[in-house]
This record gives C-alpha cells, structure tokens and sequence, in this order.
C-alpha cells in the first residue's frame, strides 16, 4: 500500500567505511541481509515496507552511542527499533539509514520494591518485567495489547486497556537514559516521585518516536497486585447503551481498571478466531481490581449501571484462566479481523475525545464505515474517551484505500471538533503528520520543529516521523 511514498527517492547509500566502522565495533551484530533488512522495515501499518540499509544490533547505551555518533559523522538516519508492532509507520526507513534493533538489551537493572520503582534496558518487554516482578508482590500495569518494548513503550507515550485506572506510559514514567543525536548520552528525570527541577525533558522525549534521541533505559512506576481481580462480560442491543453505560460509570467515579468495548462486527470476528460463543452484539469487558470487599462493591455499582442500560447478562469470570481467555480474545480483535477478509490488508486508527461526546463520535463513525460498504471494527478503550477503527482494504485498489483514509480523515475532524485529539495512543510516525496540523496549529508545530533542529540539526533522528524537516 504506497500512500504515495517513494522511499527509494529520499535515500543515499552507506559509506564504507561507516560500514566498516560498525563493524569493528560490532562484528556479527551489523548485518546487510534481506531477509534483516526486510525483518525491521515494516510494522503493522498500512504503509509498503521501508526496509534500512543495515541492521544494528546493540547490547549497551554504550554502543547505541557509538552507532549514532558513527552515523552522525556521516549524516546517515538511525531508526530505534524495539519489537516493530507500532501502526503508524514508527519503523519505517523512510530516508534509508541504520536501524538500531535493542531487542537484545533486556536487562532489569535494578528494582527498588520499597519504592515502586524500576529501571531496566530498553529492550525489556511488559511481560518480560511482569514475569520478573511477581514474586515482589508489585507488577507494572500499562498493557497496549501487544508485547511491547518499554523503550518504544516510552517512545509512542503508549496506554492500552489499564489507562484509565494507573494512566499511560506519560504518567508512568519517571526517568530516562538517552543517546542524542550527537552520540552524547543524557539522563533525565530521577526516581523522585515529583521535581521542579529545570526543563521536563524526560516529557519532552516520552512520545517523542525516536525523532529527538534513542531511549536505552527506562525508569517506570510499578503498583501493588491487587488482592482481588474480577472481570464481567455483559452485552447491549445498541452501541449507545454501551458506551453510555461507561459514560455513567466514569463520571459517578467507581474506579474500573479495565473497561473495554467491542462492536457487533469484533464479536463475531473473535468467536470465530477464538472459538468463543459470545453474543454478537456489542459488548462490555469490565475488570476490578482491589481488596475482595471493594472489588465485589464496583461490581455491583456496575452492574446496576449497565441495566439501567438495558444489558444483556453480567457474567463473571473470576478464576484467572478465564479472565485470561477473556483478554487474550480481546487482544486477538486485530488478527481476528484480518481473517474477515482473507488477502485484504487493515488500516488501523485511532482518536480519543471527552468522555460526554465518546457515544456520539463512535456513533458517527460507524455510520460513516456502514455508509461506505466497509468492512469494520470498532473497539475501544473506552473508560478514557479513546477508540480504534480497523477497516480491511485491498491494497491494490487504490479506490478501497481511499475510501478507507476519508472514513479516518473524517473520524479526525469529527474528534477535533469536540476537542478532541488525532491520536489517543497509536502515535504520529508518518500516518498522522498533518493531522497533527489540524490539531494544533501552525505556530504550535514551529515551537516543535525548532526542538527538533535544535536537538538533531542533521535529521538523522528517524526522520520523516511526526513532522516535516
């Protein structure tokens, strides 16, 4: 699927001798191949694969540093590469380069139960540090669905299902390791739980998508495990009684970890991808967290709730198998799609709005994929106003793209007019570059683009990813 990139236009080829270079100081972990090269140049967009010119593999913010200092000497791009599940064209080698890949940086560097902290590598992935953790008694909440990295979880400011009880990776995250554009490492923040202390830079660069620095460490909040957990299921004849009810429950205050909603369409995508048996209507996924008597107190504030919405059944799933067989269906939503039309490629996206206009902008945003003979999903993590649009496409029809791209152009604008944002957690990268005009403004974008040619003044920082040089 083009969307009218020509990468191959925007590239110059590697100097020798910066190959040479690498590898000496890498030897094995630098490579050229095809099969590599082709590995870390495609994510889960829509975009045609970008693949680098070489792929690095690091083991330290020491050779991350002298990768980039090696590239800087040339002028040649460096794209951080974590686990490659970003939506937006994150990974993309859009000008060619050196792709960083620090999936083998996976150390946990030091975890301070007493303080609720951690700090690992960049490489460690959410289930890796909760595998880690457990017998601590603390585990780290922030879920974006796939297994991410932390660092490219810092660098997409990534949420997911647990936002709106512990927050996003915003919220979360306390200090950074970073090698800059120069090759000169910095760190930011402390495991302080609040300062005042000059610039917010480690803000600056959470979300930032490699464009200002590569994160190589991270230090992130962790949270007690809950004494109880418990998940409800329960389904709706209309959309808008399901986003209503969690409306209502937000805005009464009960304390939901998890609130999840699927449409008709997701229902059935993933009773047949997981061989489940649920109503396909659509549907709420609630999950509690808390002592055994304040979780069993949001239950049933809940399900007061939802009647009053005229649900269809309140099932428990209290045992762990269950509740995991639950959100692991959930998380599947994406790869249950595709097998709705076999061959066809999806065009993942996402918007986030104020929870009072949350049932009108899903709502709207239906009608438009129904109007336009799409073929769909709405799922959302809904208990903080965001939601996601999966539409299959043939990628070799370009009028079905486009199709597809009015259908999120329009999802957009709708979202901006209720002051709302272009993306709630899938990130810029190339997708939602002028999206991100539209939302805020020319001046606005100026006061970044000055940060980003005053912190990479060779754009050698995953160019071409959130703003035009």
């Amino acid at each position: 699927m083009n969307h009218a990139v020509d990468p191959a236009a925007l590239r110059k080829p590697l100097p020798p001798d910066l190959l040479d270079r690498l590898r000496h100081l890498l030897g094995a972990r630098l490579t050229t191949t095809d099969a590599m090269r082709a590995h870390h140049g495609r994510d889960e967009s829509p975009y045609d694969p970008m693949p680098p010119d070489a792929v690095a593999f690091a083991h330290s913010t020491e050779e991350v540093a002298a990768i980039v200092r090696a590239c800087s000497d040339h002028a040649i791009p460096v794209i951080a590469f974590g686990c490659g599940t970003s939506l937006e064209g994150h990974i993309l080698a859009l000008h060619g380069g050196v792709s960083i890949d620090l999936s083998q940086m996976r150390d946990i560097i030091a975890l301070h139960a007493e303080d609720l902290t951690v700090t690992v590598q960049a490489g460690v992935t959410r289930k890796q540090l909760n595998d880690a953790i457990r017998t601590s008694g603390l585990f780290f909440p922030i879920d974006p669905g796939a297994d991410a990295s932390l660092g490219g979880m810092a660098a997409t400011r990534a949420s997911g299902t647990n936002a709106v009880r512990y927050g996003t990776m915003r919220e979360n995250t306390l200090a950074l390791t970073v090698v800059m554009a120069d090759g000169r490492v910095i760190k930011t923040g402390t495991r302080a739980r609040k300062s005042s202390a000059g610039y917010d830079l480690t803000r600056v660069l959470v979300g930032s998508e490699g464009t200002l620095g590569i994160i190589t460490e991270v230090t992130v909040r962790l949270y007690p495990q809950p004494e109880a957990i418990s998940a409800a299921v329960c389904s709706f004849d209309s959309t808008a009684d399901a986003v209503n009810a969690v409306i209502q429950t937000i805005q009464l205050g009960v304390p939901v970890a998890r609130v999840e909603f699927l449409d008709a369409n997701s229902v059935r995508a993933i009773n047949a991808h997981d061989h489940l048996a649920l109503p396909e209507q659509p549907l709420l996924l609630f999950e509690f967290h808390g002592s055994t008597a304040s979780v069993a107190e949001q239950a049933t504030q809940v399900k007061d709730i939802v009647a009053e919405h005229h649900a269809t059944g309140f099932d428990w799933a209290t045992r762990p198998e269950d509740r995991s067989r639950l959100w692991a269906a959930r998380h599947n939503a994406y790869f249950a799609l595709l097998q709705m039309r076999p061959g066809c490629r999806a065009i993942t996206t996402d918007c986030c709005v104020p929870i009072s206009r949350l049932a009108e902008c899903i709502l709207h945003t239906r009608d438009d994929c129904e109007q336009h003979a799409m073929i769909y999903s709405i799922i959302g993590h809904v208990g903080d106003g965001n939601f996601h649009v999966l539409m299959m496409v043939d990628p070799d029809d370009a009028a079905d793209v486009a199709k597809a791209d009015g259908i999120n152009a329009r999802m957009v604008t709708r979202a901006l007019g209720m002051e709302g944002t272009c993306t709630g957690e899938h990130g810029v990268g190339m997708h939602k570059m002028d999206f991100l005009i539209e939302e805020h403004g020319v001046d606005a974008i100026d006061a970044m683009r000055a940060i980003k040619h005053a912190l990479d003044p060779k754009n050698i920082m995953n160019p071409g990813k959130i703003l035009r040089w």
